[in-house]
């Protein structure tokens, strides 16, 4: 054997992966057999129960200097070769002791190698089988391709067809099926068609590697192209259903769900726990959650699978408080169940009950994966809890969580949103792999926090590396122009977004456009924009136009504007709010009682706004005039403290926003009450003077809160950090990084 062992196990080997050419094919003399005169011992290998027991046997063999015949070394290779309880190195050390071992043995070799971690020995005991001359069996390409996995480059695939189809096995069905899988392994979906297309295709385990292949690469519609055929040609199994119920699934095809669950009503397929998990799951992604609950009640036993499915049908029908009810019942869960009931949280806005949760799922002993991970650092990201985001991180690298993309930008969009640019910044650069949802985070972080001009750049270097934008992208380019002031950039890159990439304008960038006319007090422009669109405007983009005019001050379109927002929304406190506003700018006081006795008559309120901010690890809620916080009595002696530092640096309460019909010493004392006024007083009393203090607000800023925020970081020599609803204010010195265009 040249000694083999010695070959197989030598450094460089181990580093090389081996590519089978067509020229690897050597043509084929007489197969050699082992001599016959071994004596056959009748040593029992095939009672050893374990790999101890068999090696006592075969050393005992070895010492009495017996020789062992071919069905020996049949049995002890075969032993050392299964995949669980094997041992590769003694296979190998006694395969290379045979003289001339037999096609078995070489196939019973390259299967070892080919269902452990080093399955690129296979393909160098297939290259040594060829040069020993012997012809491979319609066994070899199925064991020698299992070992096939994604990592392996596509030539050395397409090298073994070429053997397949020189040796004349191209027709074995066995052969195609794992050529197939294969193909789609590598994520070539056509070449495994085509090897599929000139298949018999007489099992189903053919058919269903071809449909599993069309799933993995998100083919759905052909999954389900391909179910219809099959059902014509071939009896499907089992498999097959749940394959076809993980695409219609994806497709939220209801209607092929339905036919898969009457194939097993009617008997033709008989019924399992996988199967009846599938058909929880498409119930319940297609809304029909009741229907899930039937299947989930009927099952005799159900697994952790059964009760996550039921649990994700709830949420997806925004019934979370019941899916939690469920989760609660469960009898086990696992990392993927804490992260399905996290999500659910997640998606209602819940995030304060994601963090809960997530302490939950600590004290239960669940380690997280990286999908909680990315979970709970989006929580964060909307809480504006950096300090929390940051420990997530630190305890991601502690369990060796793998910080991937997906990770990775949603820490970058965490940075974004509790306004830490620098780290944000640095993040991006440190990655060692980005996508479009990287440089999109960047742009629209950069936007909302003051920085137009550099998302603007951030979206050239975007281009330079052929990163294509997608709509996202456009929405943060188009906010860095309006946040900035940049019109004629803004209308080009309007242009542009269809013109070189095809992206047709939704609502959305149509509002962007408004805001950015409307801010530049471009407001006929505006106007304009919103009669030329291909669209009905809705209330964010009458809203955009009506902030506008409280700015520039323009009654007659301020009134056009709420009035065609209310029609739409006659409800929506806001609209009433900036219309106030707008009077109360011009002077027009007769206007203005008039519409708040409309507010009082119509019972209109204001939307309440609440503050949140992080302090040691603890995310505190102040609404305006809260007085439920533990410390509100330091909190409002703070807060009495605050004002007097305030007018001996000349401050006037702007009570223009307030529209309630009070006395103008109660609006003075409703306004001194805002929320992210208690906010900041809790942040002064709880942290050091370097501490940066971080708020994030559920509603815009009003213009009173605004310039206290301004005298407030230059009073007390401190960074504030607002959040509102539309864009970050960083105040520093006395100054807003808004520059007060907002």
């Amino acid at each position: 054997m040249h000694h083999l062992y010695s070959l197989m196990h030598n450094r460089a080997v181990k580093k090389t992966i081996y590519f089978i050419s067509v020229s690897t094919a050597y043509p084929i003399r007489s197969l050699h057999t082992a001599p016959a005169a071994h004596q056959n011992l009748g040593y029992p290998f095939q009672n050893s129960k374990t790999l101890d027991q068999l090696k006592q046997i075969h050393s005992l063999a070895i010492q009495k200097g017996l020789a062992l015949d071919v069905s020996a070394y049949s049995k002890i290779i075969s032993f050392c070769c299964a995949k669980d309880a094997g041992d590769m190195d003694y296979a190998l050390h006694v395969f290379d002791t045979i003289l001339e071992p037999n096609v078995f043995l070489w196939n019973t070799m390259i299967k070892g190698y080919s269902q452990t971690c080093y399955p690129e020995y296979a393909i160098v005991l297939y290259k040594k089988m060829l040069e020993r001359n012997v012809k491979p069996d319609n066994y070899t390409f199925p064991f020698l391709l299992k070992g096939f996995n994604r990592d392996f480059p596509l030539e050395c695939g397409k090298g073994t067809h070429a053997h397949i189809c020189k040796f004349g096995f191209d027709s074995n069905e066995f052969v195609q099926q794992s050529l197939i899988h294969v193909y789609c392994l590598s994520g070539q979906i056509d070449m495994a068609r085509l090897v599929f297309d000139t298949s018999k295709k007489s099992e189903a385990v053919t058919w269903n590697t071809m449909i599993s292949g069309y799933n993995r690469m998100g083919q759905f519609e052909e999954s389900r192209k391909l179910f219809k055929e099959m059902e014509k040609r071939a009896l499907p199994t089992s498999v097959t259903l749940v394959l076809v119920l993980s695409a219609c699934s994806e497709l939220k095809d209801l209607d092929a769900a339905k036919h898969v669950h009457q194939c097993i009503q009617d008997g033709r397929i008989e019924s399992n726990l996988t199967l009846n998990n599938a058909l929880i799951d498409i119930y319940a992604a297609c809304g029909q959650v009741n229907v899930a609950l039937g299947i989930f009640i009927s099952m005799n036993n159900r697994d952790v699978i059964s009760w996550t499915a039921l649990i994700k049908g709830y949420i997806n029908a925004g019934q979370v408080d019941k899916a939690q009810r469920y989760f609660d019942l469960m009898p086990r869960k696992d990392s993927v169940s804490w992260t399905a009931m996290i999500d659910g949280y997640l998606k209602t806005n819940r995030f304060k009950d994601v963090l809960l949760l997530f302490r939950e799922m600590q004290a239960a002993n669940v380690e997280p994966d990286k999908f909680t991970i990315v979970s709970i650092i989006t929580a964060c990201a909307h809480l504006g809890a950096l300090e929390l985001g940051e420990w997530v991180r630190t305890y991601t690298d502690k369990l060796n969580i793998d910080c991937d993309i997906h990770v990775g930008n949603a820490l970058i969009d965490m940075y974004f949103k509790c306004g830490d640019v620098e780290k944000a910044t640095r993040m991006f650069h440190r990655m060692p792999q980005r996508d479009k949802f990287s440089w999109t985070a960047m742009i629209v972080g950069l936007a909302t926090n003051g920085r137009g001009r550099e998302a603007l750049n951030m979206f050239a270097k975007m281009l330079n590396v052929s990163e294509t934008p997608d709509e996202i992208t456009y929405i943060g380019v188009l906010s860095a122009c309006t946040h900035s002031g940049l019109v004629n950039e803004g209308r080009s890159f309007f242009i542009s977004m269809t013109t070189q990439h095809g992206i047709v304008p939704n609502v959305v960038h149509y509002g962007c456009m408004v805001d950015l006319l409307g801010r530049a007090g471009l407001l006929k422009e505006a106007h304009k924009f919103i009669n030329d669109m291909p669209m009905k405007a809705n209330t964010i983009i009458w809203g955009a136009l009506l902030a506008a005019c409280r700015v520039h001050k323009d009654v007659e379109m301020a009134e056009m504007a709420a009035k065609q927002l209310l029609q739409l929304e006659p409800e929506n406190g806001a609209a009433y709010v900036l219309l106030c506003n707008v009077y109360a700018a011009c002077k027009k006081w007769d206007n203005l009682r008039e519409l708040r006795s409309v507010i009082m008559e119509r019972g209109i309120k204001k939307t309440p706004g609440c503050s949140l901010i992080e302090m040691n690890g603890g995310v505190h809620e102040f609404v305006a005039g809260d007085t439920s916080h533990p410390q509100s009595q330091e909190i409002y002696l703070k807060l009495e403290e605050m004002t007097e530092n305030l007018k001996l640096a000349g401050y006037l309460p702007d009570t223009s926003e307030v529209f309630l019909d009070i006395s103008e010493k109660e609006k003075e004392k409703a306004v001194s009450r805002h929320s992210e006024k208690l906010a900041i007083a809790f942040g002064l009393l709880s942290s050091g003077p370097d501490v940066v203090i971080r708020i994030v607000k559920s509603l815009r800023m009003c213009t009173d809160c605004h310039h206290v925020a301004k005298l407030l970081s230059s009073i007390y020599e401190r960074e504030l950090t607002v959040r509102d609803r539309t864009r970050f204010h960083h105040f520093r010195q006395g100054s807003c990084s808004c520059k007060d265009y907002w």
